[in-house]
C-alpha cells in the first residue's frame, strides 16, 4: 500500500484521514494545527485521531525535510488551513489532492459555506482537486453538491459537506493511487474567489434587503462569531431570523420585528455582547 503524507484539520480532516485508514493507506506523517483559544471549537480532532492510531503527528510548520524523510508516494491536504509549498508537493510521484468545501472553479478561497450562505446560493459541496502554485485551481478529480435551505445555517451546510467529504475521496481512492486520477481542467471562467471572513464582517447593514441581512445572520450564527448591530452604545448580537412574508403575518407575530423597504425580518434569538 502507498505511502501518504496528510494536512488536515477540522471535521472534514477527520472524515477523509478516517476513510484513509479504513482502507489502509500508511499514513506516515500527519500535520495538523494546533487548536486557537479565540475560536469556538465545534469540530472534530485531527490530533486526537492521529494520535489514536500511532500516527507520526506534528503541529507545527512542514518542513521539506521531514516530509522527503517520511517518503510519501501521495500528499493530501483536507481542510488544512495553510498554503504548502510546491516544493513539498512535489516531493510526491502520485501527486497532491486537496479537498476543497465548494463546488470548483466557484468559491475558490477561504470560509467557502459561510460565503455560499451569505450570497443566497442553493447549494454547496466539495470538490477533490489536484494540488498547483495556484490556490484551489488544479484539475478535478470529483465533486458532489449539498444542498443550501432558505433557512440553513452555515453549520446546517456543514453537517453535509463532511460526510461528503468522505464518499468523495472514498470513490476516488483506487484511481489516485494507481496513478490514474488526472481530473479535468477547471474553467477559468466560471471561477469565482472569496477571502477571509472576520468577526467584523457581521455587522448588519440595514439599508440592506431583508434578504441580504436573513442571508448574513444564517452565515455567521453560532459557531461563527455572529452577525450584529450597535443600539445605544451596546453591541447586539442577532442569532436567528425569520423571513415575514405580509404585513398580516408581521401583526400576528409578537416579536421583534425590522421593517426594511423590501420586506420585515422577526428576530427570534438576539442579546447584547
Amino acid at each position: 500500500m502507498p505511502n501518504a503524507v496528510v494536512f488536515a484539520y477540522s471535521s472534514v480532516g477527520v472524515e477523509c484521514l478516517s476513510v484513509l485508514l479504513k482502507h489502509g493507506v500508511n499514513v506516515s506523517l500527519v500535520y495538523t494545527h494546533e487548536d486557537d483559544p479565540n475560536e469556538e471549537h465545534w469540530f472534530e480532532s485531527v490530533y486526537s485521531l492521529a494520535k489514536s492510531h500511532s500516527l507520526n503527528v506534528r503541529t507545527d510548520e512542514p518542513e521539506l525535510s521531514a516530509v522527503e524523510a517520511a517518503r510519501p508516494d501521495v500528499i493530501f491536504s483536507f481542510y488544512y488551513r495553510s498554503m504548502i509549498d510546491m516544493k513539498i508537493l512535489d516531493v510526491a510521484p502520485l501527486g497532491a489532492f486537496n479537498m476543497h468545501g465548494s463546488l470548483l472553479p466557484k468559491y475558490r478561497g477561504r470560509a467557502c459555506v459561510n460565503w455560499a450562505v451569505l450570497n443566497g446560493e442553493t447549494q454547496a459541496g466539495v470538490t477533490l482537486h489536484h494540488m498547483v502554485a495556484r490556490a484551489d485551481a488544479g484539475n478535478i478529480v470529483a465533486q458532489e453538491a449539498v444542498p443550501i435551505g432558505p433557512d440553513d445555517t452555515a453549520q446546517d451546510v456543514f453537517s453535509r459537506i463532511i460526510p461528503a467529504a468522505g464518499r468523495v475521496l472514498e470513490g476516488s481512492l483506487d484511481a489516485i493511487l494507481s496513478g490514474k486520477a488526472e481530473g479535468t481542467p477547471q474553467d477559468e471562467s466560471q471561477a469565482t474567489k472569496f477571502g477571509r471572513r472576520r468577526p467584523a464582517d457581521g455587522l448588519i447593514d440595514w439599508t440592506k434587503s431583508a434578504r441580504e441581512i436573513h442571508n448574513l445572520v444564517r452565515a455567521v450564527t453560532h459557531p461563527f462569531p455572529g452577525a450584529f448591530s450597535e443600539k445605544d452604545g451596546h453591541k447586539v448580537m442577532v442569532w436567528r431570523t425569520k423571513l415575514l412574508g405580509s404585513p398580516e403575518e408581521a401583526e400576528k407575530t409578537p416579536a421583534l420585528i425590522v421593517r426594511t423597504e423590501d420586506g420585515m425580518i422577526e428576530i427570534l434569538d438576539w442579546e447584547i455582547a
